[in-house]
C-alpha cells in the first residue's frame, strides 16, 4: 500500500533572504524529509519522502542502521521513489549502506525501489551505485528479489 508524503515541503518553499523569513534560516528537517517504517514477516521497509541532502542525510542513516539492527534475516528494502533529490550525502549513505548490508545480510545487497524519473535514478547512475546495489521499480519486486539487472 502506497505511502503519502503529505507534510513534506517542497525545496521551493524554503525561507531565503530574497523570499522572505529571516537571512540563514532554514526549514525544519521535519519538512523537508521523512522516513517511514513497515516491519513486516518478510522485510523491514523504509519508504523516504522528500529531500535527501546535508541537512536531511544523517536520519536517513540512523534509520537505515536502526533497520539493519532489526533485520534478523530479512531483507531491508528502501524505497526512495518519493524522494525529489538525491544529493551526495544520500548517495554516500546508499554506499556505505550497501557495504554494510553485506556485512548484515551476507551476500545479499540492499535493496532500493527507485522508480524511472531524475531525480533518484540519475545520481546513482553517474555514480555507479547502480553496480552495486540492487534496484527495482515497485515493492513488491523488491520484497521478491527480481533486480532490474537480472
Amino acid at each position: 500500500m502506497p505511502v503519502l508524503c503529505a507534510g513534506v515541503k517542497p525545496a521551493h518553499d524554503e525561507q531565503t533572504p530574497h523570499g522572505g523569513g529571516h537571512v540563514g534560516e532554514r526549514p525544519d528537517r521535519e519538512q523537508l524529509m521523512t522516513v517511514r517504517w513497515s516491519d513486516q514477516d518478510d522485510a523491514i521497509i523504509l519508504t523516504v519522502c522528500g529531500e535527501v541532502d546535508g541537512l536531511t542525510a544523517p536520519r536517513l542513516r540512523m534509520a537505515i542502521t536502526e533497520a539493519f539492527d532489526r533485520l534478523s534475516g530479512r531483507p531491508l528494502v528502501v524505497d526512495l521513489t518519493d524522494v525529489t533529490l538525491l544529493g551526495s550525502p544520500g548517495l554516500q549513505i546508499l554506499r556505505d549502506s550497501a557495504g554494510e548490508a553485506v556485512h548484515h545480510q551476507g551476500l545479499r545487497p540492499l535493496r532500493i525501489v527507485v522508480d524511472e524519473t531524475r531525480p533518484v535514478v540519475r545520481p546513482i547512475e553517474i555514480v555507479g551505485l547502480d553496480q552495486i546495489l540492487s534496484l527495482y521499480h515497485r515493492i513488491a519486486d523488491a520484497l521478491a528479489g527480481d533486480d532490474l539487472h537480472s
